[in-house]
């Protein structure tokens, strides 16, 4: 396969950077003067109000006398927690990604009758436009999967008769069709990376239109397009959790963003997967899984907390694993006594993790999620409720599940893409003003200096 190759040398850029370096430097201090909140964060690490939501609500703490006071964490779609919307799914053995698409989507609890209507709809808009599989997937493979998906939801404007209409009818038609085709993107953008910097085999098997979108997926990235009913409710069970989680996580604010200004909904779209692409938002998941291989690659048993607690000192003082001094999978922005989505993968996914043998990786993940706080207080200084992020243990389901590394975020995408679509049509309807966060400018008057004088 050909490279592009950039026409610009490594020296001339060199020469730019410095250039560059030379004028893009802020004091620090300016920050706090002008009390700036960067990452839209207030002082007290809460996120700034910049909205109103009726669609998810994400509880991690309580505000008591100015202080931040720890709970267990609470999730929940429309007002209804997630634990009851999973156990009521797990109780009567169905699968709810699509329920809570529509719940997310058109804000109540569907019937049976709503979500055969909605899975039948899904069903059909599978299926890819004619050619684009052959002209924007298979003859321009990605090395990242992400990239690609972002690249194909841009090009699926091409494709449609109505791009631009921001009407709440053609955005709703435009979203379901994306919901329904994100699983085949993925799976055909993952088999054409695997031909094209993998040298092996490529499997595209023909879309099926009766089955759920978690049996889909995968029967779709499977060679022999098998599966078991369990292993298809446990990523259902994934997917349900990672369908939405608030309008200010970066890839939802990046949608409601893009979608203020009145654009079309595959650039607001695809704003959204370029956001979760990134390590600290989506691409985090990875991390995990590359902590637990360098775990079970330099610890003589993961399983022993003692030798764990000096790992996680190692770490902590930048002294293993990437030496970036993170244990990932651990702390989160909102959460502090609990993740509910990591409390839930963790309960579903134990079974069939030491069935398909990996109990030693899961008595790991244990392990870090009981010693980190403790670890992190000695080696800090200072206690901080510290809890298992939804990172933590996804990574290990994926990997129970045959799921390869190269689709971890896409995967997160195809479920995500549920809450950005709830919250598109939230921010068309609701809001009516284009976003526009104040910058505060730094910079000094100078004198204009003519070119022939510089």
């Amino acid at each position: 396969m050909s490279n592009y190759i950039s026409p610009i040398s490594i020296e001339a850029i060199s020469t730019l950077c410095d250039e560059l370096n030379k004028n893009n430097s802020i004091n620090p201090k300016n920050f706090e003067r002008y009390e700036v909140k960067r990452g839209l964060r207030n002082a007290d690490g809460t996120g700034v109000m910049a909205g109103l939501t009726s669609i998810c609500s994400v509880e991690g703490y309580i505000i008591s006398d100015g202080e931040v006071v720890p709970i267990d964490g609470r999730l929940s779609y429309r007002g209804y927690d997630i634990r009851d919307i999973v156990n009521d799914c797990i109780k009567e053995n169905r699968y709810g990604f699509e329920e809570v698409a529509w719940l997310l989507i058109f804000g109540s609890l569907p019937t049976y009758e709503q979500i055969n209507s909605l899975r039948e709809v899904i069903g059909e808009c599978r299926t890819l436009p004619d050619h684009f599989v052959e002209d924007v997937i298979i003859k321009h493979p990605s090395m990242d999967i992400m990239n690609k998906m972002a690249r194909c939801v841009m090009a699926l404007y091409s494709f449609d008769e109505n791009p631009d209409d921001i009407s709440t009818p053609n955005v709703l038609r435009q979203e379901l069709q994306l919901l329904a085709q994100f699983p085949s993107i993925m799976n055909i953008a993952y088999q054409v990376k695997r031909r094209s910097f993998y040298n092996k085999s490529m499997y595209l098997h023909p879309v099926v239109k009766d089955i759920s979108t978690a049996e889909y997926i995968l029967r779709q990235i499977r060679p022999n397009k098998e599966y078991t009913q369990e292993e298809a409710h446990l990523l259902d069970i994934c997917l349900m959790l990672h369908a939405d989680h608030g309008g200010g996580n970066n890839s939802t604010f990046s949608t409601r963003v893009l979608t203020s200004s009145g654009t079309d909904t595959y650039s607001a779209i695809a704003a959204g997967l370029g956001s979760l692409k990134g390590p600290r938002h989506g691409g985090a998941n990875i991390k995990v899984a590359r902590q637990m291989d360098y775990l079970l690659e330099h610890m003589k048993n993961p399983t022993d907390e003692a030798e764990m607690r000096d790992m996680l000192v190692k770490i902590l003082n930048k002294e293993a694993n990437d030496k970036s001094g993170l244990i990932y999978g651990m702390g989160h922005a909102v959460y502090t006594n609990s993740d509910p989505r990591a409390v839930i993968l963790k309960e579903n996914a134990k079974k069939l993790a030491f069935e398909h043998g990996f109990e030693k990786e899961f008595i790991t993940l244990e392990n870090i999620e009981k010693l980190t706080p403790e670890v992190f207080a000695e080696v800090k200084g200072f206690e901080n409720t510290m809890c298992a992020n939804v990172d933590l243990y996804s990574g290990l389901v994926y990997k129970v599940l045959g799921i390869p590394e190269d689709i971890y975020t896409p995967l997160f995408a195809t479920a995500r893409i549920a809450g950005w679509s709830a919250h598109r049509l939230e921010e068309l309807t609701t809001s009516n003003k284009i976003m526009r966060p104040a910058y505060k400018s730094v910079s000094k008057h100078k004198k204009f200096v003519p070119i022939d004088k510089r």
